[in-house]
């Protein structure tokens, strides 16, 4: 049985972890501050790299684990458990001692790495020549299956938890199944969200690639030569309405709207006039039954290469049309990096907070723009004046995904 047409699906609690910041204030802070965080990768060798700098994040420390716990944890989940608990103790479902207030609650999650370093050690070791059976279990807990391992056990609840990985889209998707899980009355409450790291071969690959930028991040510049790669993990409570009531805790956002599209045009390149991502926008302002001219700020895939770029503010003029000129625009991958299967989840998180505070995200970098959006970027010191904020994402494979956010 599906939720009543007027109910809406709400945000009560949220968290983000980057380059930045350990937590949302700080680098929502910092962001707006106009700091970046692009430095030297130390967390795997990057001898032969052509590009050896990205947005790393320092570990935070986990006072709440014991130590020997803490010590076994993969990098992932040393990412997706203290984000996931502040999402928790920001929606009120933490108890005194840390665990959570819901014995079972669903998750909807998004990675592509997992635990990546766990396989990465383990090839070191054979070829060290070191036995493969006494480090099997690196091989065993690298998969995704051991971080929704983790964050229940850690965080104390149980029950079923999909895992999408559909690339750079798949923080997004995870959002939207989330929505959708709640919107077709299946679940009143999911938590959801994404976490990625950086490692050795996914690294070493965009090299190969010449995708990142030996330099700076310079999304929508007519100049943009490349991505800087980061990590970080993000996750969202979101709740049928009439639950977060009966719950009495504050509704911080609305999540009105979910487009998503998959196009087969290049396996890593998008669409080059951007008619998927298009379509996936134009089904969550449909969905969210919102104009274009309420539209008051984007969060931008903006990778900083020259087909993504180009090819998404061909789809944002069109959608927008008239009313581009009333919508401020901005890539947050050009302080905090392309954070893959995290993106969409912290860069929805930018979103809400942007709603909350009133205060958008300026654009980096960015001194020539391209000429379609060169009117959108944001300022520092932009303001939000309307009540809907739209986060896009694509993904390699073809995966577009828009979320729609609205004040509550």
């Amino acid at each position: 049985m599906s939720l009543p047409a007027e109910e809406r699906v709400v945000v009560t609690g949220w968290s983000c972890l980057t380059a930045l910041g350990a937590n949302t204030e700080t680098s929502w802070s910092r962001l707006l501050n106009q700091e970046y965080a692009r430095g030297p990768i130390s967390c795997f060798p990057t001898d032969g790299c052509r590009v050896t700098e990205g947005a790393e994040v320092v570990l935070p420390e986990l006072p709440w684990l014991p130590k020997k716990a803490e010590s076994r944890l993969s990098r992932a989940s040393r990412l997706a458990l203290p984000a996931a608990r502040e999402a928790l103790q920001h929606a009120g479902l933490l108890d005194p001692a840390g665990r959570s207030k819901l014995g079972h609650l669903e998750m909807s999650l998004s990675t592509t790495a997992t635990s990546m370093e766990r396989i990465e050690a383990f090839v070191r070791q054979v070829w060290e020549g070191k036995s493969p059976i006494q480090q099997a279990g690196r091989v065993a807990s690298y998969q995704a299956q051991q971080q929704v391992n983790d964050l229940q056990t850690f965080l104390g609840f149980s029950g079923p938890a999909a895992v999408v990985s559909n690339a750079c889209a798949g923080g997004a998707n995870s959002i939207g199944h989330a929505f959708d899980l709640i919107r077709a009355g299946l679940v009143d409450i999911v938590l959801t969200g994404g976490y990625d790291i950086l490692c050795e071969l996914v690294f070493c690959g965009f090299d190969s690639l010449q995708a990142m930028s030996p330099d700076r991040c310079r999304p929508f510049d007519v100049n943009r030569n490349g991505l800087m790669l980061g990590e970080g993990a993000a996750f969202l409570v979101l709740e049928s309405e009439s639950h977060a009531r009966r719950r009495g805790v504050p509704i911080l956002g609305v999540l009105a709207g979910y487009g998503h599209t998959t196009d087969t045009f290049h396996l890593t390149q998008p669409a080059p006039d951007g008619t998927p991502l298009e379509k996936a926008i134009r089904k969550a302002l449909e969905q969210s039954a919102t104009s274009p001219s309420e539209l008051g700020y984007i969060n931008a895939h903006g990778t900083g290469t020259p087909f993504n770029d180009r090819a998404e503010a061909q789809a944002f003029t069109r959608c927008l049309g008239a009313n581009a000129s009333g919508v401020r625009l901005s890539s947050t991958k050009a302080a905090i990096g392309h954070t893959l299967g995290a993106a969409g989840s912290i860069e929805a998180v930018l979103c809400l907070k942007t709603l909350q505070t009133g205060q958008i995200p300026p654009q980096l970098h960015t001194t020539d723009p391209e000429p379609l959006v060169a009117n959108m970027l944001a300022r520092p010191g932009a303001l939000l004046e309307k009540n809907a904020a739209l986060s896009v994402n694509l993904g390699f494979g073809g995966s577009n995904a828009a979320l729609l956010f609205k004040t509550p």
